[in-house]
């Protein structure tokens, strides 16, 4: 009796562990990093805000800068859609979900909560770890893959980086999730030239339609999907039509994954008088690829009439010279080892970042065995050999559509770790796959070390979640909590705060810093932010400089901040501070005296 007890409950409660730690990772010190821009994005356009109305090329207060971060009482789910559409080039299914979520938070300093705003990307990220679990078991019908899946999903470095922003990348990822979820179901039953059951064809178009409406990159993933298709179909075509799964003696590492259960019976074909019609799964599959590229083509027009969308992505379309063609290379060798493994890398003091990467390389080193080792065993046994292959393809193309992207299209998509979510899920599962042949001892391993290697791995991923939490790994790009500082520190006499605008990007930029002043209280010296709108002409923003200045009083403390214009000759009149101030994340600057 309390062995069937422990049987029954023993996979639950673990998982429930699983799931209390991914709580508590991706909760703690939530709001100790400060918003960046795409979080302000995320916060004015959920609040049913715009960011038009702030007045541009004129001295500002900091509490004009910040009204768009103040909810508003009549803001609806259309004002959401309408600023989002005209804006900003993302759908607005999360958008939509975070305006009702963050209605339920008071305002700090009468601003929007940010705890508010980026619990609900944690949540998201916590449910991640039940629905790689249940995806692994789902894949590989092996308990030991599912729970090792789960265990490195709660703490992987990648997925605590993106639970703590109040971005929609883990609702991405969940989608993700469940249409893999459906590609794995459907290649059973092309493997069984069974018929794809109505219900799952159509919850994988719903599916794949939120996923767009949550982020247009969830298309990427959808292509791999199409990749795999390609690839079984080729595989059935090259079969010679034998309409045999993969079948054989269970091997020594059996114990990995059971049966699959038999599939239900196929319900009879729709087409009267033709009982002879094989029972193949491919008709429906035609239909939920048409099903998807029409939900897909939906969101085209308001992609296209979007005018803010080449300014929103100039970031990732910068022309390459020298070193810039093989930096992707490294770009996206990070974004793949820190789905597992990351050390304090951007610690200040040099000796520790020389110990932490020589610590993940000699890691990296013992790793790599392991991995591969656990993936050859998977390929080469007959229950999990497809699988594998499958979840191979989905990396394996994901990767070389980001190449591709880089390199033949001019968009460098490696320059931004969080876009890797389309196949994240895919590498989690693979990881969850290959570590599990370790933990048995029948693998070849002394009957320890195996799960000795896994209890590394999972230590090693808890310390990676340990970095992120304490903002040595993946720091945020932008720290206008330092520069603050660094105004307080250096300035005694009023400051103005200028920056050239073209997008609602600069004045999220300029929005960190004010929100900094109004959390810490500061009013001296008195901040007044000039947002100098540069469009073709960058010395409209050198004349909007020349004014604001021409009608503050002195002195005056001019800090020049991400300024990319012609300075005017009203600025020379100035001293230039020549002391050596220290670089700030996202904030390049000069300093000037006006006197």
């Amino acid at each position: 009796m309390k062995f069937s007890l422990y049987k029954r409950w023993f996979h639950p409660l673990l998982l429930l562990i699983w799931l209390f730690i991914a709580i508590g990772l991706r909760l703690t010190n939530l709001t100790a990093k400060p918003p960046w821009t795409d979080e302000f994005s995320t916060l004015v356009f959920s609040l049913g805000n715009s960011f038009l109305p702030v007045p541009l090329d004129q001295a500002i207060a900091p509490d004009i800068l910040l009204q768009p971060l103040q909810p508003q009482a009549s803001a609806s789910i259309n004002d959401v859609w309408t600023h989002l559409s005209t804006e900003s080039n993302h759908p607005p299914l999360y958008f939509m979900l975070a305006h009702w979520w963050m209605r339920l938070f008071p305002t700090e300093d009468n601003l929007v909560s940010l705890w508010g705003a980026r619990s609900l990307s944690a949540i998201f990220g916590a449910l991640s770890i039940p629905a790689i679990y249940a995806l692994s078991w789902l894949t590989f019908r092996s308990r030991f893959v599912a729970h090792i899946a789960a265990a490195i999903m709660a703490v992987s470095p990648f997925g605590i980086f993106l639970a703590q922003e109040a971005r929609h990348y883990t609702l991405a990822i969940l989608w993700v999730i469940a249409s893999l979820a459906c590609l794995v179901i459907t290649t059973r039953h092309i493997q069984n030239r069974t018929q794809l059951p109505i219900s799952i064809a159509l919850s994988w178009v719903v599916i794949n339609a939120l996923g767009i409406a949550t982020h247009y990159f969830f298309s990427l993933t959808l292509c791999t999907e199409a990749f795999v298709l390609i690839f079984l179909a080729w595989q059935q075509w090259r079969e010679g039509g034998r309409g045999k799964g993969d079948k054989g003696d269970k091997g020594e590492f059996a114990f990995l994954s059971s049966p699959a259960p038999p599939a239900p019976p196929s319900p009879p074909l729709p087409i009267p008088h033709s009982p002879h019609l094989p029972h193949s799964p491919w008709s429906r599959i035609y239909a939920v690829a048409a099903g998807t590229f029409v939900a897909g083509v939906v969101w085209l027009p308001v992609f296209l009439q979007n005018s803010y969308g080449d300014k929103l992505t100039d970031w990732i379309q910068a022309p390459r010279v020298g070193f810039a063609w093989i930096s992707p290379l490294f770009q996206a060798f990070a974004a793949w080892v820190t789905m597992q493994f990351l050390l304090p890398v951007e610690s200040p003091h040099l000796w520790i970042v020389l110990v932490s990467g020589l610590v993940m390389l000699i890691y990296f080193i013992w790793l790599l065995p392991i991995l591969f080792r656990g993936l050859k065993v998977q390929l080469k046994q007959p229950e999990t050999r497809l699988m594998t292959q499958v979840f191979v393809v989905v990396v394996v193309s994901a990767i070389a559509l980001f190449f591709i992207f880089t390199y033949f299209l001019g968009i460098d998509l490696t320059r931004g770790a969080r876009y890797n979510f389309v196949y994240f899920p895919a590498v989690i599962v693979l990881l969850g796959a290959s570590f599990a042949v370790s933990w048995h001892p029948q693998v070849g391993h002394p009957r320890s070390s195996g799960k000795k290697a896994v209890g590394i791995i999972l230590l090693m991923g808890f310390f990676s979640a340990v970095t992120v939490l304490s903002n040595l790994g993946y720091q945020k790009y932008y720290r206008p909590d330092l520069f603050v500082q660094l105004i307080q520190k250096t300035s005694q006499v009023p400051v103005l705060i200028a920056t050239t605008q073209r997008t609602h990007v600069h004045i999220g930029e300029m929005m960190g810093v004010a929100r900094e002043f109004k959390i810490q209280n500061l009013t001296s010296p008195a901040p007044l932010f000039l947002l100098a709108h540069q469009d073709q002409n960058p010395n409209t923003s050198s004349d909007a400089l020349l004014h604001t200045l021409k009608e503050l009083p002195r002195p005056l403390d001019l800090w020049l901040v991400n300024f990319y214009a012609p300075q005017p000759e009203e600025v020379k009149k100035c001293a230039a501070d020549m002391q050596s101030l220290p670089a700030v994340n996202g904030y390049e600057y000069k300093l000037y005296h006006c006197r």
